[in-house]
């Protein structure tokens, strides 16, 4: 359903569904922050109270793992989006408008 990192195609390839009228916009954003938010503060309160390691270093770690889930949540949760508004027939795909 994606093209490159983010980009959605026109169309499936495979069924050739119309995928243009999507209306994702700033979801995808929003939901990862939220997931990423609530699993990555957990981690830094349990990380700080177990071993107390320095600012720096938890910052360090903290930041790299923030960076990288939101990379790895970003276009699963765009194509989860998309996908949960072609199952509900939202914004044009129900044939309808």
């Amino acid at each position: 359903m994606l093209k490159g990192y983010l980009k959605v195609r026109d169309a499936c390839p495979v069924c050739g569904e119309a995928l243009h009228h999507h209306r994702a916009d700033d979801g995808p954003a929003y939901l990862t922050i939220l997931f990423v938010g609530h699993l990555m503060a957990p981690v830094m309160h349990w990380s700080y109270v177990t071993f107390r390691p320095e600012p720096l270093v938890l910052f360090t770690i903290i930041a790299v793992g923030c960076v990288s889930l939101s990379l790895f949540l970003l276009p699963r949760l765009k194509g989860a989006m998309v996908a949960f508004q072609w199952a509900k027939r939202m914004h044009g795909f129900g044939g309808t408008t």
